[in-house]
Formats: structure tokens, sequence, C-alpha cells
């Protein structure tokens, strides 16, 4: 599994607006949802999360099987980041990586605790 790990700051617009783009526009597409996408996201995504802070700051994870549909997605994070324009969305930092170690819980799991 493979990672990638990126930074923006928004400099138009605000954080919930964004966010329901994304979600509306993006993410929609890996539950089937996203018809009228302006970029089609590329295979082999296991998870999209977009995270928020108070100070305006993004920090979204996409997590792939393998590297090379991590690679072959850098286009098209950079076509959605143009997509994305009206809200002047800047990316500030990425990483990107062989993930090494990974968890989850099942909502059964959660729900006993």
């Amino acid at each position: 599994m493979h990672a990638f790990i990126r930074r923006y700051r928004m400099g138009a617009g605000t954080v919930d607006d964004l966010m329901r783009t994304v979600d509306r526009q993006f993410a929609a597409q890996l539950s089937g949802e996203g018809a009228a996408a302006p970029v089609k996201l590329p295979g082999g995504i296991l998870g999209y999360y977009a995270i928020s802070d108070d100070d305006g700051m993004i920090v979204t994870v996409t997590l792939f099987e393998t590297q090379e549909q991590a690679d072959r997605a850098r286009a098209a994070a950079e076509n959605i980041r143009l997509a994305l324009a009206d809200f002047k969305v800047e990316e500030v930092a990425t990483i990107t990586g062989a993930v090494k170690v990974s968890r989850t819980v099942s909502v059964p799991d959660i729900e006993a605790k």
C-alpha cells in the first residue's frame, strides 16, 4: 500500500464550501456517485480522507494499492487542484511513500468500548 499526504492552504472561499465541492465532485467517485466530475480519479484508490483545521489548512490522505497507481495519480491530483481554482488552493507540502504499518478497527469493535 502507498500513500499521498498533502497539505494545502486556501486563498478564497470557506473550508465548508471546499469540502462539499471535493466530496461531491471527486471523493464521491470512489463510491460510484461522481458522475459529473470535472476530473476522473485514477484506479487503485483504497481510501481518501480530507482533514481541515481552524486556520483554513487542509490535509488530504489518499491510499493506493501499489506505488505505480500512486505515481499515475500525480497528474490527476494536479488537475483536481486546478479544477478547484475558485478556492485558490495552494499545495504547501507533500509526503509520498509506502505504508509500513496499517491497522483498522471494525465498527462493532468501536461500539463495544
